[in-house]
């Protein structure tokens, strides 16, 4: 009952109420309630469609793999180093996992420059990407090379001439044309850049003085012989200097010969230089009676050393104090040139090749390949030896396949240059007549006179005949011969020439 009773109050009180708004109000009233609706659907609409995309977002934020990249978002390679790259790993929830990574990678390593490498992982609708700067950068300076000394002289008021330069680089290649040069006082500078600006310099330093001295060549030995009563005649010579060039004019020669009395006679040839740099050598010219030659054999060797062969015939000559003469060639060990030398034997030229085109087909030609030979005999001795065998001899013909006349030549310009050529009047045969030591033994004594010097042809390379000296020594000996080397003071055997 006083439910019923409360309730019928209520709606008193509404009635009452509405009895006291007014018309506008009462319509205001009765449209609030159709717009909260309205929102509530349009929220509710909202929540729907956002909800997926919540959720989406909730998974990619919390279980869609994180991707990292090993090693350096930045990389800077050296030219020319190789470029490895490290690659990207996937994280899930805190740890790694597999998947298929896309990986854009155009670094070239070869060429300088920026490149991007782009990494991509995808899955389903989505995607994660992240890149990496790699710079192939070249900071290796170029190589500056100098030709000729750093330090140089010259001398006084000369300019320097350059010797020349180049420069390389790892990256740019040759880089000669773009040396830049600055001189200065007493250097000269060199610089070079590449195309990534790494620059190299270096310094040449330049001198004016002149210590050095003039240099004076005589023509002809050094030791000179003068037959008693033969005017001497002056050889010749030439001077020259590093600054002033040829002073062969102003050579001063002292001293004197005196034709008429035997003995020892001193030139004194000297010059000096504008800078007062003085230089003297001297000859030496001996006086002496013509000698006798009679009776006398020289033995001569051509075309060794043999390390063997030779050997044994120094052993022999050794036992019997006899002295000879050896025309060598560039063949066998130096130390058996030596042995020759210091055992009192006259080392004498023959030739460096013994190839008669080489030697014969020109002037220069027989000189450059004497000059080889000449050389070697000097590096060995200490001394220049002007005591010569032509190959063949002077009477070849040979020599007509490649020059006409170049014997006839030949044989005036050695002499000419101080030279003495020594044909022979006793063949041994051994180049090719016998081939046993008996034969050359036959030969050799057969063909000696005890009224002559006697100037004996063999050659040390041969065995055979290495085994015959011993028997031709003793037979000398036994009758009445004497032997010697030939020196400058020996009367020359020459033959006719043929060509």
């Amino acid at each position: 009952m006083k439910k019923e009773k409360d309730e019928s109050l209520k709606d008193k009180e509404h009635t009452f109420k509405d009895k006291e708004r007014t018309p506008r109000q009462k319509d205001e009233v009765e449209e609030i309630t159709p717009k909260k609706s309205k929102k509530k659907k349009i929220f509710l609409i909202l929540g729907l469609i956002l909800v997926p995309f919540l959720l989406v977002g909730i998974y990619y934020f919390a279980f869609f793999p994180s991707l990292v990249l090993v090693g350096n978002s930045t990389i800077e390679v050296a030219y020319p180093d190789t470029y490895t790259d490290e690659g990207a790993k996937l994280y899930r929830l805190g740890k790694e996992t597999n998947g298929n990574i896309l990986v854009d990678n155009k670094v070239d390593a070869t060429k300088l420059g920026e490149y991007e490498i782009k990494y991509t992982y995808k899955e389903s609708f989505f995607s994660k990407s992240l890149v990496r700067k790699v710079f192939i950068v070249d900071k290796e300076p170029p190589v500056l090379t100098l030709e000729g000394d750093k330090d140089v002289v010259v001398c006084p008021g000369q300019k320097y001439e350059e010797k020349g330069y180049s420069a390389t680089d790892n990256y740019d290649g040759d880089l000669t044309s773009q040396v830049a040069t600055l001189e200065e006082e007493g250097k000269i500078n060199y610089s070079v850049v590449d195309s990534s600006g790494n620059r190299t310099t270096d310094t040449r330093t330049i001198t004016e003085k002149d210590d050095d001295k003039p240099k004076i060549t005589l023509t002809g030995s050094s030791t000179t012989y003068l037959i008693l009563g033969k005017a001497y005649s002056e050889p010749g010579y030439k001077a020259s200097d590093n600054c002033d060039g040829d002073l062969t004019k102003q050579v001063q020669v002292s001293g004197s010969v005196n034709k008429d009395k035997e003995g020892t006679y001193t030139l004194t040839y000297s010059v000096s230089d504008s800078m007062g740099n003085k230089t003297s050598v001297t000859r030496k010219v001996v006086v002496q009676k013509a000698p006798s030659n009679s009776g006398v054999i020289y033995l001569t060797f051509d075309d060794g050393p043999n390390d063997t062969s030779t050997t044994k015939i120094l052993d022999v000559l050794k036992k019997y104090n006899v002295k000879a003469t050896f025309f060598v060639t560039m063949s066998g060990s130096d130390s058996v040139i030596l042995r020759e030398y210091q055992e009192g034997h006259t080392v004498a030229l023959h030739t460096a090749s013994h190839n008669y085109k080489t030697v014969y087909s020109s002037v220069d030609g027989y000189f450059n390949d004497l000059n080889k030979v000449s050389n070697r005999v000097k590096k060995i001795t200490g001394e220049t030896s002007y005591i010569i065998r032509f190959p063949g001899g002077s009477s070849n013909t040979v020599s007509r396949n490649y020059s006409k006349g170049i014997m006839t030549t030949l044989t005036k310009e050695v002499e000419k240059r101080g030279y003495h050529y020594f044909d022979w009047n006793v063949s041994s045969g051994d180049a090719g007549e016998t081939t046993s030591s008996k034969g050359v033994y036959n030969n050799v004594t057969k063909s000696l006179r005890l009224n002559r010097a006697n100037i004996v042809l063999m050659h040390d390379i041969k065995s055979f005949t290495a085994a015959a000296i011993e028997d031709i020594i003793v037979y000398g000996k036994e009758h009445g011969y004497t032997f010697a080397p030939i020196t400058m003071a020996t009367t020359p055997v020459h033959h006719s020439v043929n060509n």
